[in-house]
């Protein structure tokens, strides 16, 4: 058992002796995924610790297609170069590989957790990764979100990244951000 584990281990036996009379504290633990580092081990976390209070895992993957061009049916003398143009059908082809990209995302990390014999479902969302998180939070109202401190993105800030940053500031349950 790495050292990591074993901190864990005292955490959750620590929390589970403490909280004996409550043990739907963590009944419904949110994970988003984006296939980094980071966020694998928030969700082998995720499994501990809904193994442990019989929790159910729902994993949220969100896709975002970044700066949106301007679809034109056809590319025109008048577009500034600048301009991404981008036909329709290429455009829906990019949407598509995000999609499958998250996709398989999800799986991964479904089958992961059902081989663990815990429930999973799973989300896969369209949007600011934030507000999404955020969005998923409230409405099914989760009791925990655990999330990476870093996920996989071109901006990265010194202590956290700026997408757990966001979700701490703002979520309405209790957040667990592992690195």
């Amino acid at each position: 058992m790495s050292c990591n584990q074993e901190v864990l281990q005292n955490v959750l036996s620590s929390l589970s002796s403490h909280f004996l009379g409550f043990m739907s504290l963590f009944k419904k633990i949110l994970v988003p995924l984006d296939g980094s580092e980071h966020s694998l081990r928030a969700l082998d976390i995720a499994i501990q610790i809904a193994k442990r209070f019989d929790g159910k895992i729902t994993l949220l993957h969100i896709y975002s297609v970044g700066v949106r061009p301007i679809v034109m049916p056809e590319p025109t003398t008048l577009t500034p170069p600048s301009v991404p143009i981008m036909a329709p059908a290429d455009f829906s082809k990019v949407i598509e590989a995000a999609r499958k990209a998250g996709t398989t995302i999800l799986v991964d990390g479904e089958n992961k957790v059902k081989a663990e014999g815990v429930q999973v479902e799973t989300l896969l969302k369209e949007g600011h990764t934030v507000q999404e998180i955020l969005k998923a939070a409230r409405d099914s109202e989760f009791d925990l979100i655990v999330m990476g401190a870093r996920g996989i993105s071109k901006i990265r800030e010194m202590l956290l990244g700026s997408v757990s940053d966001g979700v701490i500031r703002n979520a309405p349950c209790p957040v667990l951000v592992t690195k």
